[in-house]
Parts: structure tokens; C-alpha cells; sequence
């Protein structure tokens, strides 16, 4: 006589609790955007002359503007040379001009094809959007190495103790992230390369001059300093002029600054992860 065989009930699947479902769509968004990252670091090691090239301006800035404007002492800066104080302006500019062109190449991957093969992947468009803005900091990072360099030859008196170096890493870093976004955003409304190089040399210069990068926001007319004070160059000057040189400080706080710049590329990120798709239609 057989045994009887005891079938044991089958255990329900317990499902996913929300705190592990937002785990994992945290680790898979950090993963999609450091695959797009690596891609963009990949191009610029191939190819470093770009940040040499880049390098060139914010160098004769120092060198011609710096040196000029240093003897004719028209800018009060206090009791800091002219010198000292315009580079850790020179260096914010530099993070401008190198981010606010890098959206010029989603229009060259949309006329390759690569932007089409991007969209159709698993990748939330928010990773799309902060993996450009992650290689774009590396490339300033760069920048700023080669800044450092051309200061220590000039003789400015910089900062060199590492919570300084990490603070101006972490200003530079966000500031790339900041205009390569708002790159991509005017990428994605323009579409073409002609009407981006174009828009972009508009955009530059009026950021640029409405800073603090050289000269105090004090000096400015009225109607200026409220254009600065919107500016988000105007944070990543301040921030860098309190930890890059001795005797800077800041006339907003660093944590101020770094909050600002925070707060501007989240709305800057949204909005181009919304607009992102657009630029391939």
C-alpha cells in the first residue's frame, strides 16, 4: 500500500517592499549614468587636445588681462592684487566656455544616429542628462589643473590644504554640471549647429561680465548687480575666490554658494530629461 505523499503548501511570494524597489531604481539610475559618463570620458582620452585648446584663453586672461589691469589699478580689490583676485574668476570662466558648447554634440549624435539608439534604451532620461553633465566636469577638472599651473608660474598666492583643493573641486564640478544642462536644454530648443554655436556665443560673454569674476558686484550699476545676483556664475565665482586664493572671501557663504548651484541643476536636470527626446524629432 503506498504512502501517502504530504504536498506541502507553497509559500506566497513575498512582493518588494517600496524601499526596495526605490533601491533599486536608485542603483539603476547611478548605473545608467556613469555608463554614459564612461562613454564621454573615453572620447576626451582619445582626444585631449580639446582641454589644452580650452586653455588657451583663460591663460592669455591671466597673462595680458591680469598683468594690464594689475598695473592700472582701477578695480579696489582690498589687499589683494588684482592678479589673485581675477583667477578664481579666470577658472570659472573657463568652466563656462568648456560647458556651455557641450551640448553641441547631442546634435551631432541625433545626425549619427546615436541619440535615436539612446532614447530607445532602458535609460531614464534623468541619466541621460547627468551622465553629459558628469563627463563635463571631468573635462573642467582638467581645466582646472591646467589653471593651477599657469597660477603657480604667475606667482598667485593659492590655497593648497586639501579641504580647499576638495572645496574647489566640488564648486568646479558642479558648476560644469550646471551650463553643459543648461547646453543641452538650448541644444535640445535649437536642434541645429549653426543656430547653437550662434545662441552659445550670445549666452558667454553676458554671463561672463555680469559676475563678479573681475571685478566686485559693489563696482556694479544697480540694475547689474540684480542681474548678478541670478546669475549662477556669481556662486561658483564667490565659492572659488574664498577656498582658491589666500585672502579671498566670500560675500555669500560657501555653503550658500554650493546650495544655489545645487538647487539650479536640479531644475536645469528636469528640464532637459523632459526636453531631451524633443531633440531627436
Amino acid at each position: 500500500m503506498k504512502e501517502a505523499t504530504i504536498v506541502k503548501p507553497r509559500e506566497a511570494a513575498v512582493p518588494p517592499s517600496a524601499s526596495d524597489s526605490a533601491a533599486v531604481a536608485v542603483a539603476e539610475f547611478v548605473r545608467y549614468t556613469l555608463a554614459i559618463a564612461d562613454v564621454e570620458v573615453r572620447k576626451l582620452l582619445r582626444d585631449p587636445t580639446e582641454v589644452f585648446t580650452r586653455s588657451v584663453q583663460p591663460t592669455l586672461w591671466l597673462l595680458v588681462f591680469g598683468q594690464v589691469f594689475g598695473r592700472a589699478r582701477a578695480i579696489p580689490t582690498g589687499a589683494m592684487s588684482y592678479l589673485d583676485f581675477m583667477t578664481p574668476g579666470v577658472l570659472a570662466q573657463s568652466v563656462l566656455f568648456t560647458a556651455i558648447f557641450y551640448g553641441i554634440a547631442v546634435i551631432w549624435e541625433r545626425d549619427l544616429g546615436i541619440l535615436q539608439k539612446m532614447l530607445v534604451s532602458p535609460a531614464y532620461r534623468g541619466a541621460l542628462v547627468l551622465g553629459k553633465a558628469a563627463s563635463a566636469s571631468v573635462r573642467a577638472v582638467a581645466q582646472t589643473i591646467i589653471i593651477y599651473v599657469v597660477a603657480l608660474l604667475l606667482g598667485i598666492h593659492l590655497r593648497f590644504s586639501l579641504g580647499n583643493i576638495l572645496g574647489v573641486l566640488v564648486a568646479v564640478v558642479l558648476g560644469a554640471a550646471v551650463f553643459s544642462t543648461f547646453s543641452l536644454i538650448v541644444a535640445c530648443v535649437v536642434k541645429t549647429r549653426e543656430r547653437f554655436m550662434g545662441i552659445g556665443q550670445v549666452l558667454t560673454m553676458p554671463l561672463f561680465f555680469a559676475s563678479n569674476a573681475i571685478y566686485p558686484i559693489a563696482m556694479m550699476p544697480d540694475w547689474l548687480k540684480a542681474v548678478a545676483r541670478v546669475n549662477p556664475l556669481t556662486y561658483l565665482v564667490d565659492a572659488l575666490r574664498s577656498l582658491m586664493v589666500q585672502g579671498g572671501e566670500s560675500a555669500f557663504g560657501y555653503g550658500h554658494d554650493i546650495a544655489i548651484q545645487v538647487a539650479v541643476l536640479i531644475v536645469l536636470v528636469a528640464v532637459a530629461a523632459w526636453l531631451y527626446p524633443s531633440v531627436a524629432a
